[in-house]
């Protein structure tokens, strides 16, 4: 295979990048997941991925664009977890800006970033003393950063997360995470990991969506057909 057929995902150890690795696998790309701790490389290894150690929050942005010289894409399905602001800030926000900037620095066109639905308006309806809001600032701060290079992203924003099998089919939100101008039932707006990983493999496998966000939930309507 190539080198030119590589996708590099951060955040490696993640419920959706396991579930993603054997799908881009699948699709033809050889897979690199991006861990901090090596204990996981073998949870990797079983997803068909080859695992990489590095801590991308105190990786520099030369480091990080030395990782992904030659990938076809860069996956950044990173995230601290919330529960700590500091972290939430380092990572989610502070290592994918670095992220996008060395994929360009790489020459890598492709970056896929996962976001959440309403990610660009929550920073105007959440109470900036909640706890979920620096995870909001943080999405909302990476997700302006990527739109603002000249990157061919996706930003992927799906709902609440689940770990129900895909059934490969979306519902799309618009930038609100609304559908048809109304804010869904909160059992509406979820969505798949699994889903999510289909998603991911798609866009990068296709093509689709390039400098396009894409809010999703679990749905009826075929992903090749919702998302070209």
């Amino acid at each position: 295979m190539s080198d030119s057929a590589r996708v590099v995902i951060l955040g490696g150890h993640g419920k959706i990048a396991l579930l993603a690795a054997p799908k881009l696998k699948a699709a033809g790309f050889a897979v690199d997941s991006v861990i901090r701790n090596p204990d996981q490389s073998s949870d990797i290894e079983a997803a068909q991925a080859n695992p990489v150690v590095l801590d991308i929050e105190n990786a520099d942005t030369q480091a990080l664009a030395d990782l992904f010289a030659g990938a076809q894409a860069v996956v950044f399905s990173a995230g601290a977890g919330g529960g700590n602001p500091a972290r939430t800030k380092a990572v989610d926000l502070e290592a994918a800006k670095r992220s996008t900037d060395a994929a360009g620095q790489a020459g890598v066109r492709r970056f896929v970033m996962v976001s959440y639905a309403s990610a660009s308006v929550d920073r105007d309806r959440v109470d900036p003393e909640s706890s979920f809001y620096p995870y909001v600032e943080a999405k909302h701060g990476a997700d302006e950063h990527l739109r603002a290079s000249d990157l061919d992203f996706t930003i992927l924003g799906p709902g609440g997360l689940t770990l129900e099998p895909s059934a490969g089919k979306v519902l799309i939100a618009d930038e609100a995470g609304d559908v048809d101008g109304d804010r869904p039932a909160d059992e509406v707006r979820v969505t798949s990991r699994e889903l999510v990983a289909d998603v991911i493999t798609h866009v990068i496998a296709e093509s689709a969506a390039v400098r396009q966000t894409v809010n999703f939930y679990d749905g009826q309507t075929p992903i090749a057909e919702a998302i070209s």
